[in-house]
């Protein structure tokens, strides 16, 4: 049913041949030398390099392996806990010794008026070490 008069003519292309033998249009008939190109980008990325503080590249460094560090604790610690939970009774126990823990350490530190001022004070001696 289709008519013979509408149907699209088809190209049909062969590829060219240089003088050598070669296919033409290759990369070095446009004057494109991979060598010269390459000593050019590389020539650019040591220029760029050659900008960079790299005292300031340490601490950003330092700062990258703290933080890769703390992301690798937490996610083992987030299997052991995972772990821990598939097990039946240990979740419940250890919530328990949780309490018991907080519980005692309250007692010991928090009861009177002289040992609460004490862990205010050691308190206040960590952030002014540590913060500043």
């Amino acid at each position: 049913m289709s008519d013979p008069t509408t149907e699209a003519p088809t190209i049909e292309t062969e590829a060219v041949q240089s003088p050598e033998g070669g296919a033409t249009g290759s990369d070095s008939d446009h004057g494109f030398d991979f060598s010269e190109r390459y000593s050019e980008v590389l020539g650019k990325v040591n220029e760029t390099l050659d900008k960079v503080d790299w005292a300031q590249m340490g601490k950003v460094g330092k700062a990258a392996g703290i933080l890769l560090a703390v992301i690798v604790a937490q996610i083992l610690i987030k299997g052991v806990l995972d772990t821990i939970n598939l097990l039946p009774i240990v979740p419940g126990l250890l919530e328990l010794l949780g309490l018991v823990v907080v519980g005692k350490w309250s007692w010991d530190n928090l009861t009177t008026g002289e040992k609460r001022n004490a862990v205010f004070d050691k308190v206040s001696t960590l952030r002014r070490e540590y913060l500043g």
